[in-house]
């Protein structure tokens, strides 16, 4: 049942493939265990096939080693009429002890689609009920805001210069 699944957790163990040539995960890798768990979250919460349509504020905080335990956890934070958007925390551990740090965050975005049309369709409503969730719509909203500044920033430099 859509509207019930506010939270997932994925995990993935940090493989000799996944490593760049410092010996460390690839920032690459870390976004597509980011995009998989936001697409498993944002079909868990809209019952609908969805695709991602924005990542904001990605940082790399810390890097993820080979063979460690990787956990991937996308919380929903704010809806719109056909998007969710999701807090992603990317946190590494080695299994067989330590402490776990955060590797990466960053907020996603994913639109619903209409499986007869493939238009974007309706979502269920998410509405905040603590000062912590708040905070986070909040968080989420801000960050989208600051990635279509840039978008709005790239597009002008893109553009030809208007005749004069």
């Amino acid at each position: 049942m859509s509207g019930e699944q506010r939270e997932l957790t994925m995990r993935f163990l940090a493989e000799p493939t996944d490593v760049n040539f410092g010996g460390k995960v690839h920032g690459g890798t870390v976004m597509k265990w980011i995009d998989q768990a936001g697409y498993a979250a944002a079909v868990g919460w809209s019952g609908c096939y969805c695709v991602t349509v924005a990542v904001g504020g990605i940082r790399f905080v810390a890097p993820v080693h080979i063979s460690d335990l990787v956990t991937v956890t996308a919380k929903l934070v704010h809806t719109g009429t056909s998007s969710m958007h999701f807090a992603v925390e990317v946190t590494a551990r080695d299994p067989m002890g330590g402490a776990e740090r955060l590797c990466t965050h960053c907020v996603i975005v994913f639109v619903a689609l209409d499986r007869d049309t493939g238009k974007p369709g309706p979502v269920p409503c998410w509405e905040p009920d603590s000062e912590h969730d708040r905070r986070l719509a909040e968080y989420a909203q801000q960050v989208m805001a600051l990635s279509k500044g840039i978008e709005q920033t790239i597009q002008q430099f893109r553009e030809p210069p208007a005749a004069g």
